[in-house]
């Protein structure tokens, strides 16, 4: 991308270049370089500005500053998940400082359908991603043209950011229509294999198979009336340059305070979020372990809404997350300690455990001392954010029913779009 330069202009009488031309050599050459440039137009040819340098008289120029391109890209951000991490990343990849609005909720009612979240839950995830510099909460669906200047004269927006999938509005006319008019739109690859819509699908094909809720006749009652979602499991294929995309790359130092927390972070939500932060600030570095599918399906008796590489990819997406280990090992063992050089495990006291007794993960820790339990800083559950859906069920039907439209037409007119 072109960055968008400033040049500081030192004039030739500024600063210490005047008292080079003083005495009568400075006279005289002061008049030479005067009528070279044409001042009295009276000679000839002038002489090259470029050639200027060479008379040793200028000081080295101070070089051009570049004000940093600032993008903007907005979303519902509902039901966050590593789609929308990688939209921000790209989003942040064609600028230097990415600004994020958060539709409000009265907007996503009118123009998709109730949303899950709340604004406060959904800042805090956006807020959390890794690539996002500034927030603008309450945004709306639509970019006018009122809005538009607003972004640019206020907020100093370069480039408004969207994927490749259409966002229509009720009326059918293209959301992004007056960026693109003016040329100050860019498009990025939309990250295939999930969506907002999917997973709500996916929450009530959990229900249809009895994962996740203890009520039989209220399994039976919601796998009756959610035959209409889109039911189909991930198809999300993982690649380790996605993986690459979304690391740090970078390991503690020899004397880092390591910091080691481990969950299943399945629909990854604001108090993930905020319990990762509580843990960052014990250390200097922070490990995260995602336990993998069959661990998670034999320790709390359900499936995840996530597969374990979805799951990974939205903790790496995490700005207090340094490192994840994909698959974790239920049990903290002493060799995992060492290997990691882990100076504190810590555990939230929310938890989505089963309450059947089973092995304590954190003998091993708690036998060394290092073991740490830390208040959750909200009461948020993967089984609570899908309680959500499953209550307002006929609401989420209608609305995955009008954006499974969209998709399917989105899908069926696809072509590639080269990724970063």
């Amino acid at each position: 991308m072109d960055p968008i330069e400033f040049e500081g202009n030192n004039r030739m009488w500024s600063g210490g270049f005047y008292s080079q031309l003083v005495g009568i050599g400075g006279i005289l050459l002061t008049t030479l370089i005067l009528i070279s440039t044409g001042y009295f137009n009276a000679f000839g040819a002038p002489l090259p500005t470029s050639y200027w340098p060479h008379l040793g008289l200028f000081y080295k120029n101070k070089g051009k500053k570049k004000r940093p391109v600032r993008v903007y890209m907005d979303g519902c951000f509902d039901l966050m998940h590593y789609g929308h991490a990688n939209a921000l990343r790209q989003a942040k990849s064609a600028g230097d400082e990415l600004v994020v609005g958060v539709v409000s909720d009265e907007q996503i009612v009118a123009n998709k359908g109730p949303p899950v979240l709340s604004m406060e839950e959904r800042l805090i995830l956006v807020k959390g991603l890794k690539w996002v510099d500034e927030v603008i909460p309450d945004a709306p669906y639509e970019i006018s043209e009122d809005f538009m200047n607003k972004l640019f004269n206020k907020y100093n927006i370069d480039y408004i950011i969207h994927g490749d999938d259409p966002c229509l509005l009720p009326d059918g006319t293209d959301a992004y229509a007056s960026a693109k008019k003016v040329g100050r739109y860019k498009q990025i690859k939309r990250t295939e294999g999930v969506s907002s819509t999917d997973i709500v699908g996916r929450i009530l094909s959990s229900m249809k198979k009895g994962d996740g809720n203890n009520n039989k006749n209220e399994d039976k009652n919601h796998a009756e009336n959610s035959g209409s979602f889109k039911t189909n499991m991930s198809d999300f294929l993982p690649t380790s340059h996605r993986i690459m995309q979304f690391s740090n790359g970078k390991g503690p130092l020899p004397n880092s305070r390591v910091v080691y927390i481990d969950g299943a972070f399945d629909l990854f939500h604001a108090g993930h979020v905020e319990i990762l932060r509580s843990a960052k600030k014990l250390g200097d570095f922070l490990l995260v372990g995602v336990h993998d599918d069959q661990v998670l399906s034999e320790r709390r008796g359900r499936r995840t809404i996530l597969h374990l590489h979805e799951r990974s990819l939205s903790v790496l997406a995490c700005r207090y997350v340094d490192e994840v280990i994909i698959g974790a090992p239920w049990e903290v063992s002493k060799d995992m300690i060492a290997t990691f050089n882990i100076s504190v495990v810590v555990h939230g006291t929310v938890s989505e455990n089963s309450s059947e007794a089973q092995t304590d993960p954190y003998v091993i820790p708690k036998s060394m001392g290092i073991f740490q339990t830390i208040k959750s800083p909200r009461n948020t559950t993967t089984l609570s954010v899908s309680k959500r859906i499953i209550d307002n069920l006929e609401a989420y039907k209608r609305r995955n029913l009008k954006k499974k439209a969209s998709e399917d037409r989105y899908y069926s007119e696809k072509t590639f779009v080269a990724d970063d």
